[in-house]
């Protein structure tokens, strides 16, 4: 911090201090509050205070009020009712003794090698804190309320904390705090005897709800009075051990969105592992999940597609619109890196896939997924041979279908993964093309209501689809083999 911010930082909280009924405050630090709590109880919104408000600091910040005390002084003494947070006073599962919180955020962030060009910062507190909060409000509340000064608010312990870390976190950071996809979490939790006397003031409260309904008003009065004075007893005999602490830091997931195409038909789209033995020599999901987590340095990630094609099935055409959910990366890649991304899979030497359009999306890419997902149309060039010589009825019978309407129930092949059902699916065209030299084999070009079994319409699956390719032409029809041409979706085509 600059010299000319550091002066005016400490201005603000002299004005601040001055500000403050010096009886009340002093009768707070009897009960054992930190400069923060106290601050805090009186409401103050000035969010450098408390990042200058240093505990230490107890004796220049109240020099009166302090010298008054017959007690250990603030930065010795655990808080009675933050129990030491706002003191940065904690206990950690390792053997580190450095209690600096921004320095300890910082060096977590840097080690673990997070990109950070912004980040959120989240806190989780005991419920004893709340507690101590909602008693010592009601407190002050009977023993001030009459005062000119009073007034019923209280800044929370989390937004207290945040207020004392952001600045200097920021500075370490050398970024500012927004709602980022970096969070930095912060857990405390209290000790057992709290977390027991936290239930019992909890059936304690709701016994005195219970026995205000029954007497009326005046009862009210008396059970607020009494519920203060355990208050006062409770903070100064149960603030005897701070807080467990425990920090971590971790990204929400990024997406890429693009489509992909597969030249292969010994590629699945996803891994595919049966009885401990690989099917297909890769799969899509890893060539471009893969390189992408390799670039973010990520934990791991999430292949999602708009539908699948079988194994021996290839993707031609646009290619198939395809989401990479990434989990907890480290660097976010720039548009250039996206590129280089793209063009390392697009040059593998195996060529098995190749990705266009890759682009990072933000979490509306599911939205794009969707959007038409139920209504699109695919686009499929099938070999086909047939168990006898085409004629030219067939070619007027294929060209002629238009909207037809088919009936599949669920395959064969896919009944011990799939519920048997029947479904309706419409066929929107088919042509045939001609094979050189051939009468009985062709290739048959058709689009499709999404989800339509392609393998099925043809061979008809032994009558469980109807009508099929073989029951039109009256004989024996076999697929030989399956490509995708089109998928009819607009998300990511640029």
């Amino acid at each position: 911090m600059e010299k000319s911010e550091s002066g005016q930082v400490a201005s603000e909280l002299e004005e601040v201090v001055k500000s403050l009924p010096s009886d009340a405050v002093n009768h707070l630090f009897s009960l054992g509050l930190c400069v923060r709590c106290i601050f805090r109880v009186f409401g103050v919104e000035a969010t450098t205070v408390y990042a200058a408000a240093s505990p230490s600091l107890s004796h220049s910040i109240f020099p009166s009020i302090v010298a008054q005390q017959h007690q250990p002084t603030d930065d010795k003494q655990l808080c009675t009712l933050c129990l030491g947070i706002l003191q940065f006073r904690f206990h950690r599962n390792d053997d580190n003794n450095n209690n600096d919180v921004p320095l300890l955020i910082s060096q977590m962030v840097k080690r673990e090698g997070y990109h950070c060009d912004s980040f959120s910062l989240e806190v989780s507190i005991p419920p004893i804190i709340l507690h101590n909060d909602n008693y010592l409000r009601s407190y002050m509340k009977i023993k001030y309320g009459s005062q000119p000064w009073f007034q019923d608010t209280c800044i929370s312990t989390k937004d207290a904390l945040k207020f004392s870390l952001l600045d200097p976190l920021q500075n370490l950071l050398e970024c500012k705090s927004s709602v980022g996809s970096l969070r930095i979490r912060l857990t405390y939790t209290a000790s057992k005897e709290a977390d027991k006397f936290s239930d019992n003031a909890d059936t304690s409260k709701r016994r005195k709800t219970d026995e205000c309904n029954l007497v009326g008003q005046k009862s009210i009065s008396s059970s607020l009075e009494s519920e203060s004075s355990d208050c006062c007893k409770f903070l100064l005999e149960m603030a005897n051990e701070p807080c467990h602490f425990t920090y971590l830091c971790c990204r929400t997931p990024i997406y890429f969105g693009g489509r992909y195409l597969k030249y292969s038909r010994n590629v699945s789209q996803t891994r595919w592992i049966i009885d401990d033995e690989r099917m297909g020599e890769a799969s899509v999901e890893e060539i471009i999940g893969g390189n992408i987590l390799q670039v973010c340095q990520a934990d791991s990630f999430k292949f999602h597609a708009a539908g699948r094609e079988d194994i021996d099935v290839r993707m031609l055409g646009p290619g198939r619109p395809f989401l990479v959910e990434v989990q907890n990366a480290r660097q976010v890649p720039s548009e250039l890196f996206v590129k280089n991304i793209e063009k390392k899979i697009n040059t593998m030497e195996n060529k098995l896939v190749r990705v266009k359009n890759l682009k990072l999306v933000g979490s509306h890419g599911w939205d794009l997924m969707r959007e038409g997902e139920a209504e699109k149309q695919k686009q499929y060039a099938a070999l086909v041979w047939i168990s006898r010589p085409l004629t030219d009825e067939d070619f007027q019978h294929v060209s002629s279908v238009k909207d037809l309407k088919v009936l599949q129930r669920t395959p064969i092949r896919v009944l011990h993964r799939r519920s048997p059902l029947e479904r309706e699916k419409i066929i929107h065209w088919m042509k045939i093309e001609t094979i050189a030299g051939s009468s009985q084999y062709f290739l048959l070009h058709l689009c499709t209501q999404a989800g339509t079994y392609i393998k099925e319409f043809v061979h008809g699956d032994l009558g469980r689809t109807h009508p099929s390719v073989g029951s039109m032409f009256g004989c024996r029809a076999e697929i030989l083999q399956l490509d995708v041409t089109d998928i009819k979706m607009e998300c990511f085509l640029t």
